[in-house]
């Protein structure tokens, strides 16, 4: 596996804010005191360029975050923030996810983009939920109009939907767009419903799995058990991408959800049991500690490519029945696109 990072990320300034250099910062503390910056190629960011931008974004859209960054910077809504640097680091952050690409598409089978800002709430005319462009929708669209590539399959585990990368990709019948994520009626960005299922030729490509406020790992594993794996293989994508986030951890002050540790290690094997390429992209996850361990688990297991589980006990006790409820729905909704 690869990683791509630059220290130029931390110039991303948000004061007082939980979308933090402080975040990067703990990561990369973590995989030094660990070894791993040692054992694992780092590569730096390309720096995405204006073409690769607009691919997802309106030209107006661009514009206006590079001038609005020039001007000094500040408040773009209630909780997105941009200093006067971020414009540049929002593109080298879009150009982390071109590299992790670029990567894959060589000779690794893994690459993990640890990049900031944010990206999956950016839409095509919008900055928000702490993100300026949406990082995953450029590398995807560099993949397809210069390297090619056909067909892909995105899995977002932020605890929020990703409602950027839902929209851009909403109506394509050659992007599958997972995500799991906390009720939206009871968090950000209050949209990701079961019946949000794509438009047009794209209907079955948009696949939300909301799951209730608490739920917990024996939850996650046992709905993800079922749906990635059929999914995954029937829509047989040529490249996958995962947005990575770690605010569904029992220790987020932004969520709700009850997830430990040992989740974000049996994640990342289901990771490694897809073909490659594989791209992963960092987005939430606002509690310093857990940010740490569960990166460092994860990367780990991305570099040792271990595909068997370890010993995660799945107590069906502890699965909630709004879960079995929501897993129902979905079979019945999907079952015209995916065998179960």
């Amino acid at each position: 596996m690869a990683l791509v990072y630059s220290p130029e990320y931390l110039e991303h300034n948000t004061p007082n804010h939980p979308e933090s250099p402080d975040r990067l910062t703990k990561i990369m503390e973590g995989l030094d005191e660990a070894d791993l910056t040692d054992n694992i190629p780092i590569f730096n960011p390309y720096m995405a360029k204006e073409e690769d931008l607009v691919r997802v974004h309106t030209a107006d859209h661009v514009e206006k975050i590079r001038k609005f960054c020039e001007r000094g910077g500040g408040c773009l809504d209630f909780d997105t923030y941009a200093s006067p640097q971020s414009y540049e680091i929002a593109k080298l952050a879009a150009g982390g996810g071109i590299k992790a690409s670029e990567l894959v598409l060589g000779r690794f089978n893994t690459a993990y983009a640890l990049i900031r800002p944010p990206g999956h709430h950016a839409t095509r005319e919008r900055a928000m939920g702490f993100c300026l462009f949406n990082n995953l929708a450029v590398a995807l669209e560099h993949a397809r109009k210069v390297r090619k590539v056909k067909r892909f399959a995105i899995f977002d585990f932020d605890v929020h939907y990703g409602n950027g990368t839902a929209h851009i990709f909403y109506n394509d019948p050659d992007v599958l767009y997972i995500s799991i994520h906390q009720d939206p009626h009871t968090i950000f960005p209050s949209e990701g419903f079961l019946e949000d299922m794509g438009g047009g030729e794209g209907k079955g490509s948009n696949l939300n799995i909301p799951l209730s406020p608490g739920s917990g790992t024996s939850d996650y594993i046992y709905i993800l058990e079922r749906i990635l794996r059929p999914v995954f293989k029937d829509f047989n994508a040529d490249f996958y991408f995962f947005d990575v986030g770690f605010d569904s951890h029992q220790d987020d002050p932004l969520s709700s959800m009850r997830l430990d540790d040992d989740f974000f290690e049996w994640m990342d094997i289901e990771i490694l049991n897809q073909s490659r390429p594989r791209v992963l992209t960092l987005e939430g996850g606002y509690d310093l500690d857990a940010l740490k361990r569960c990166n460092l688990k994860m990367i780990n297991v991305l570099k040792e490519e271990t595909i068997e589980h370890s010993q995660i006990s799945l107590e069906m006790s502890e699965v909630r029945e709004e879960t079995k409820y929501i897993l129902q729905r979905i079979e019945d909704n999907f079952s015209p696109f995916y065998r179960f």
